[in-house]
């Protein structure tokens, strides 16, 4: 349990005679890598303007309606449909969260997981490379549809098969902007890390423990489903031995959490529920 000032990071409340809205499908990636014998996570800090302002976060957000394109269906390294969805514990459209978390890394901090033609990771990118992803980038940026038509540009596809799904948060109902975030994790791949500047405004590696010992100290805004996916990652010392016991995960074994406010001395708290 967190203290009752974890939702107070610019988010708007229903009025009390209001309907609690339906969560958006959203998809959201840790990224991981190791450094001097931890784990370091990336995390973003919210423009001010945006929900949740001023937190710091993974890379993630909603689904787009492109991103349920059957074309992806062929440029998905070796995860179908039907395998993604079970995953997720879902009757179907499990891939699109998939694609949606790989786009949506690219889009807030710059790196594209994926694979080139040949079937070598994309691990350094090379200049055309890079020209042709920046270009593209700022496309998406400004909400113009075109990570298919990048990828196959670049005769790529993407590392669907180097994400696994650990977590599954639903917004409480009080607020107005709910979402139900699927988080996946991934090894990093040695690609320049850096923020949009519109939604992200600043960026860093960080060793999960020291992110929630700063929380902890109030000099660093994390809201629970953050804390919680720390204190997960926490408790490993290498990104393959996290991302080996996460894809022996079933979905099944992944409880959908969705917190709840309770009073407690006359005051609302955030506790989470599953």
């Amino acid at each position: 349990m967190k203290k009752d000032t974890d939702y107070k990071i610019n988010y708007s409340a229903l009025q009390p005679k209001d309907k609690p809205t339906i969560p958006e499908p959203a998809a959201t990636v840790l990224l991981t890598r190791d450094y001097e014998q931890k784990i370091e996570v990336l995390m973003l800090k919210r423009a001010a303007k945006t929900n949740f302002g001023g937190a710091w976060v993974f890379p993630g957000g909603k689904l787009d309606n492109h991103d349920n394109n059957l074309d992806f269906a062929s440029l998905c390294h070796s995860l179908s449909d039907a395998d993604a969805s079970k995953k997720l514990n879902i009757k179907q459209g499990g891939i699109n969260y998939w694609v949606a978390c790989i786009r949506e890394c690219f889009e807030e901090c710059g790196i594209l997981l994926a694979y080139r033609d040949n079937g070598q990771r994309l691990n350094k990118t090379f200049e055309h490379e890079n020209i042709i992803m920046n270009k593209y980038r700022k496309k998406l940026i400004n909400d113009e549809p075109v990570f298919l038509e990048m990828l196959k540009k670049l005769n790529m596809k993407l590392a669907t098969d180097q994400l696994a799904y650990i977590s599954h948060w639903v917004t409480p109902t009080i607020e107005t902007r709910r979402y139900s975030t699927r988080f996946f994790v991934a090894k990093s791949p040695q690609q320049l890390a850096n923020h949009d500047g519109h939604e992200g405004v600043d960026s860093k590696w960080i060793n999960p423990q020291q992110a929630l010992d700063d929380e902890s100290k109030g000099k660093f805004p994390i809201i629970m489903p953050t804390i919680k996916n720390l204190e997960f990652i926490a408790n490993y010392q290498s990104t393959n031995a996290l991302l080996k016991d996460s894809k022996k995960r079933k979905g099944s074994e992944i409880p959908k959490i969705e917190p709840k406010f309770i009073l407690e001395k006359g005051k609302p708290k955030l506790v989470s529920i599953l």
